[in-house]
């Protein structure tokens, strides 16, 4: 199960993803928002699907909103979430590849509907690369405690 959610001026984005998502036999849960017209603040939609993320209810989540980067921000102060913002295929894959990315983020006014598929297809068909492990262990251990023991030493 995904997790999907936008702002008001994601929401048009939002549901050409999702149409995409079933096109893609993959099912999705809405977080919101409902319309393109209602202002709202982005946080609440971004952080209760990356909730669903944290806990396990949703395995992955796809944010939009304006430029990708409200979402991604709130999305990461989620204990466990890993948010970015891709407005290319490259940065999707390499997101998945190399920091195990579980949170995709992406801006309304920053790609079009067709870009914004292929950009969710290269991250959703891109698998994590274990190799690049005690990288995302760091950034694990900042988020936990708030400090990296990892740079008091040479890399």
């Amino acid at each position: 199960m995904i997790a999907i959610a936008s702002d008001r001026l994601g929401y048009p984005l939002k549901r050409v993803l999702a149409e995409h998502l079933t096109s893609r036999g993959l099912e999705y849960q809405d977080f919101g928002s409902w319309d393109s017209t209602t202002p709202v603040n982005y946080p609440i939609y971004g952080f209760r699907a990356a909730r669903a993320v944290q806990s396990g209810a949703c395995s992955q989540a796809i944010l939009v909103c304006g430029t990708g980067l409200g979402m991604q921000l709130v999305a990461n102060k989620v204990h466990g979430i890993r948010a970015v913002s891709a407005n290319n295929e490259f940065l999707a894959r390499m997101s998945r590849e190399h920091n195990d990315a579980n949170v995709l983020t992406l801006g309304a006014y920053i790609v079009g509907e067709e870009l914004a598929k292929a950009i969710v297809d290269a991250w959703l068909d891109t698998q994590y690369d274990p190799w690049h492990q005690v990288r995302v262990d760091m950034l694990t251990e900042v988020e936990q405690t708030g400090e990296l023991l990892a740079s008091q030493q040479v890399p």
